[in-house]
């Protein structure tokens, strides 16, 4: 992937966000320039960086939490049926439940440290991996499970050597949309009650009316998001290079 393509677009949206600052006149307690949020973000980096690693490695535990349980759930769906019977239902009316709502309670039943926030990640990361690998699983070639049938393959060899092959690249997609909305949970988990991370410290710089410090903590944000998406989805190609759909996610 070519890096001018990304550093047009970020100097672009630089640009156009200091024009609305200087054609708006708003000011910076509401607004801030973009030569303010970088001071911030060099002045306070050691801060911010501190807060941010924490964030991190909330997202990326809720992430690889998700996954495998997700995961397992699609499998336990595909195989077993009487399972998918009664999971199925469960499955479809957790979505119906706002996961934001939740997070009061997980800090509560979970506390103010990382488990909580882990844990809202995981929800949220939870169903669009088990949806789409669930999906795949259903989807496989009929003409390769009559072949095994034929050849009187188990389930187990049916479910490890075709359908699970099959179903990767629709798990592809469940993980790469997984990993776009996983920073979601950690944030939402440390507004509602922490003492440390990125969310935490935005609250605290809005409260104090510290607007650069909460667009550079911000900012921060953005760029793990966007660097943890571009690391699964490299990983993803070169895991799956034999799918065509792997090739056709690069921006």
């Amino acid at each position: 992937m070519s890096i001018a393509r990304p550093l047009i677009i970020f100097l672009g949206l630089l640009l156009i966000w200091h024009l609305i600052v200087i054609a708006s006149g708003v000011p910076p307690y509401i607004l801030p320039a973009p030569h303010l949020v970088f001071q911030a973000l060099a002045e306070r980096g050691d801060i911010l960086f501190s807060h941010a690693w924490i964030t991190l490695l909330e997202i990326v535990f809720g992430l690889a939490l998700g996954t495998l349980l997700g995961s397992l759930s699609a499998l336990t769906l595909s195989y077993y049926q009487p399972a998918r019977r009664w999971l199925m239902p469960i499955l479809v009316v957790s979505q119906a439940i706002p996961v934001f709502a939740l997070a009061p309670i997980l800090v509560l039943w979970l506390g103010y440290g990382m488990v909580s926030k882990v844990a809202m990640a995981t929800l949220i990361i939870y169903f669009p991996v088990t949806a789409a690998f669930f999906d795949g699983l259903r989807r496989t070639e009929p003409g390769h499970l009559d072949l095994a049938k034929t050849m009187n393959a188990t389930r187990w060899s049916v479910l490890r050597h075709i359908r699970i092959p099959a179903a990767l690249p629709a798990f592809a997609s469940g993980l790469r949309v997984a990993t776009a909305v996983a920073p979601i949970g950690a944030i939402v988990g440390e507004w509602v009650g922490s003492s440390e991370g990125l969310g935490f410290l935005m609250l605290h710089a809005n409260g104090r009316m510290q607007i650069d410090v909460m667009f550079a903590a911000l900012f921060i944000l953005a760029v793990i998001a966007v660097a943890l998406y571009y690391a699964v989805d490299a990983g993803l190609k070169r895991l799956l290079f034999w799918s065509s759909e792997t090739t056709t996610t690069e921006l």
